[in-house]
């Protein structure tokens, strides 16, 4: 098996920055987490909050920290840094190789999807954003590694696309046309689908920070080689 990875992002519609930080770390014991926050508001101020948060779970699962542990002190940090007067939403996605499994950690509202032979589970137990209060605590959830999964998750742009204009996405609805009308679709193509359809609900214009993580387990190609690739668009 093979696990791909895909992350697709776009700031706020006339901001200078945003407010979402992802960042993506090789666990001690083997495997990979994904990190992403998105702090309170949007622009330099959210940015700041969002990247404390992330530098904080990054340095910790760095050290064999478990997941959960790390979401909880990254809590407690931005609750003592600002007096719980700023929040951000927290998700670690992360792919254990000691336990073969995929390890979600929420602190989030938005919901996190699972997919596996096109049957679609909706994770959306309540979940509260980190900083306000002291020991906030995520909702974890666990799964086995297998062929043919996906895991999306993603911030509250997708949540308000389409809000300024009457409109919703319905997010399980079109990952579900992805999966089954787009012939085993790539993890990139799952979040820049997504973040397209996002888009397109704000007439062109995001009325949020908008970050979407999607994962698939595929079948492996036959070498041995990990990679990666980033993409940042350099306004002229």
């Amino acid at each position: 098996m093979e696990v791909r990875i895909a992350v697709s992002k776009i700031k706020k519609y006339a901001t200078s920055t945003s407010g979402d930080t992802v960042e993506v770390i090789e666990r001690p014991n083997g495997g990979i987490s994904i990190v992403l926050a998105d702090g309170q508001s949007s622009g330099r101020g959210a940015k700041w909050v969002s990247s404390f948060v992330v530098r904080k779970v990054i340095s910790l699962l760095a050290e064999g920290v478990r997941d959960g542990a790390a979401a909880r002190a990254a809590s407690d940090a931005l609750f003592t840094e600002r007096q719980g007067r700023v929040s951000a939403t927290l998700n670690i996605l992360s792919v254990d190789l000691q336990t073969n499994t995929v390890v979600i950690t929420r602190n989030n509202p938005a919901p996190v999807f699972i997919a596996c032979n096109e049957e679609i589970t909706c994770l959306e137990d309540e979940s509260i954003p980190i900083g306000i209060y002291r020991d906030t605590r995520p909702i974890i959830s666990e799964i086995t590694l297998e062929m043919d999964l996906s895991v999306v998750m993603y911030t509250d742009g997708i949540t308000h696309a389409g809000s300024r204009y009457g409109e919703s996405m319905d997010s399980m609805t079109c990952l579900q046309a992805l999966l089954i009308e787009g012939e085993n679709p790539t993890a990139k193509t799952i979040a820049d689908s997504l973040l397209k359809h996002a888009i397109q609900l704000d007439q062109g214009r995001p009325t949020d920070d908008i970050s979407i993580v999607a994962l698939r387990v595929i079948s492996n190609g036959g070498d041995k080689i990990r990679r990666m690739m980033i993409q940042l668009p350099i306004s002229p």
